[in-house]
């Protein structure tokens, strides 16, 4: 009976995931043009299906008959709820807002389904941060001080918060509705079709016989998988069954090898052009075209990516790890990028078509398009493969943002809750008053909120809380607002790899076999670079190309000397291991040269150059 139960649900999820991603590219494509709310709602309902058909209530009564029967019961409510809304939402709009009780009644059950399916689906956490302001109105108005408000009925909630664009259909929902969702399927694709081999070899060549040969390979290969997938977590996954045993045998430690896959697949969700799920959710909240955040991006990628390759490199010569002889297959590295060019062009292609103005969605559905075409020219036929892998590439990419889908919906309770009671702009004010308008003491105290409310969430998820509660308050002291979503996109970013809770490095010391709390405090300190970047954005707009060019490549010159030094302060090694004082002027001295300005960089260079000497005297005299 439960074979036959679980057959069906996995039959289910397959072909409404299938359906759900097959409408999004017909959307697209302009086959059929649905209104942006009958998408947003076709969207989560879907969403909700799939995540109460592929998550038991409770782990300890996964295969319960019961659960199951419960499991298809709130499916079935799903659908009812879900097709009321696509059926009335224009008699409502074209009312005035006016609603009825069944509207209402439908508003509540949708609230209910998104706080339970963000309980089954991201975690407990979460659930409880969105049912804590989703009840905030009910007792605001016996707080006293900045949290007073207004009271409201559950009723004038569920219909704020259901039937309007500032709750649960509003911009988070809409851009997992529009952006998201096509480049996880866009993603699902090149992966179905064997990019990721391509991208491995790739990666093998190019560190071929290297010192660490085995970690710049986790580095390279992550990261260009981390760009697709905007998922730390996920990418560890993937990525580090093949890495992770490599760089044990090169002679890691177990800690070492999983906090450095966690912390480059965290790094990979800052890597233009994708940049992750949350880079899109922030060109939508800002008002900016995605090629400016892909643009403001680039070069804190480009530096944390090569503050990591000095921290491994520098690792594994604190480990005595001698280069390894490449095992030659006779391939060389021309022959794998002419094999990988089917995947190369229409990666190349998303970012010209992005440059060029269009918009990322049809950037990525055009990019799956050439890359579907170059597949038949150089199999030269259409195979059942190639039907199945298409197929299968629609059904991942739906499963795989099913979390952020249902992430977004919650966020919209929490933005529409601090939109209605006046709460997002309180919370500035706190912040403004706490820090007494210094920036710096703005910036501190939203990296400790950013680190606590990030704490176990997604990076979407995280970023979503931020830029909703903590973003506008920097905004309000004079912080730029790309700076200030940047600022918490970082954070939201590095919740991954920060202790106590840390997702990406969960993942990685399972497959690693080595102790949580050791990978997770050792990715903290190999990725202290992506903590120390965000406060340098306010101080050197170069670093985000806001200045002239001459600015700009003083501040990379500069900069990459910086995280060299801090490179160096994290491992404390250089020719020989490096005592707490060298290490603490090595720190100083990154800090300043990330800084943007004459003084900091001389003065960083001199505190540099002087290090230099001290080793070089102490080696020649031994």
């Amino acid at each position: 009976m439960l074979k036959k139960i679980n057959l069906i649900k996995s039959f289910l999820i397959i072909w409404i995931a299938f359906i759900l991603g097959a409408v999004h590219l017909l959307n697209v494509s302009g086959v059929f043009v649905l209104s942006t709310p009958d998408i947003r709602i076709f969207h989560l309902m879907l969403m909700l299906s799939i995540l109460f058909l592929s998550k038991p209530t409770f782990e300890k009564i996964q295969n319960n008959i019961l659960d199951n029967v419960f499991s298809f019961f709130i499916v079935a409510i799903c659908f009812l709820s879900g097709l009321h809304m696509i059926f009335s939402w224009e008699e409502i709009a074209m009312s005035g807002g006016d609603t009825s009780d069944i509207d209402i009644l439908a508003g509540i059950v949708i609230l209910f389904l998104i706080l339970e399916a963000t309980r089954r689906g991201i975690g407990l956490l979460l659930s409880i941060i969105c049912l804590i302001f989703f009840t905030y109105p009910f007792y605001s108005q016996f707080l006293g001080g900045v949290f007073y408000s207004k009271g409201y009925t559950l009723e004038r909630m569920a219909e704020f918060l259901t039937t309007t664009s500032q709750g649960v259909y509003g911009i988070p929902l809409g851009v997992s509705a529009s952006y998201i969702i096509l480049f996880s399927i866009y993603g699902s694709f090149l992966s179905q079709f064997g990019a990721g081999e391509f991208f491995f070899k790739l990666a093998m060549r190019i560190t071929k016989n290297m010192h660490a040969a085995s970690a710049k390979t986790a580095v390279i290969f992550s990261t260009l998988l981390g760009m697709i997938s905007g998922s730390a977590a996920g990418n560890v996954a993937v990525t580090g069954t093949l890495t992770i045993p490599m760089m044990k045998k090169e002679g890691y430690k177990n800690h070492q090898a999983g906090a450095i896959e966690a912390v480059v697949s965290t790094g990979g969700q800052i890597m233009p052009p994708v940049m992750g799920a949350a880079a899109f959710i922030m060109a939508e909240i800002i008002g900016k075209p995605y090629t400016e955040v892909m643009k403001a991006g680039l070069l804190p990628a480009l530096l944390f990516f090569i503050s990591t390759f000095f921290v491994v490199h520098f690792q594994a010569k604190k480990n005595k790890l001698k280069p390894k002889k490449y095992k030659d297959d006779g391939e060389n590295i021309f022959k794998i990028i002419l094999n990988g060019l089917q995947f190369i062009i229409p990666f190349i292609s998303l970012i010209i078509m992005m440059l060029y103005g269009y918009s990322p969605f049809k950037a990525s559905f055009y990019s799956i398009i050439i890359l579907l075409i170059l597949n038949i020219l150089w199999n030269k036929k259409i195979s059942v493969k190639f039907l199945t892998n298409s197929h299968k590439a629609i059904v991942d990419g739906t499963k795989n943002i099913v979390p952020i889908a249902i992430a977004c919906a919650a966020a919209g309770i929490i933005a529409g809750t601090l939109g209605i009671t006046g709460l997002g702009s309180k919370i500035s004010a706190l912040i403004l008053t706490w820090s007494f308008g210094i920036p710096i003491l703005a910036l501190l105290m939203t990296m400790i909120v950013a680190i606590i409310l990030g704490m176990g969430l997604p990076t979407t998820a995280a970023y979503l809380i931020l830029a909703t509660v903590v973003a506008p308050a920097l905004s309000e002291i004079g912080v730029p607002m790309l700076t200030a979503h940047m600022f918490v996109f970082f954070f939201g970013c590095v919740s991954t790899i920060t202790p106590p809770v840390a997702l990406a490095a969960y993942v990685a010391a399972g497959i690693a076999k080595a102790n949580i709390n050791k990978v997770g405090w050792t990715a903290f300190s190999y990725g202290i670079t992506c903590y120390i970047l965000p406060f340098i954005f306010f101080y050197s707009p170069a670093l985000l190309l806001n200045d002239s060019y001459f600015m700009i490549f003083t501040s990379l010159v500069s900069s990459l000397c910086g995280v060299f030094c801090i490179s160096l302060f994290v491992i404390g090694f250089f020719k020989t291991k490096l005592d707490i004082y060298f290490r603490i002027f090595l720190g100083v001295a990154g800090i300043f040269l990330l800084l943007q300005g004459y003084i900091t960089d001389i003065l960083g260079a001199i505190i540099l150059l002087l290090f230099f000497i001290f080793q070089y005297k102490i080696n020649k005299t031994r």
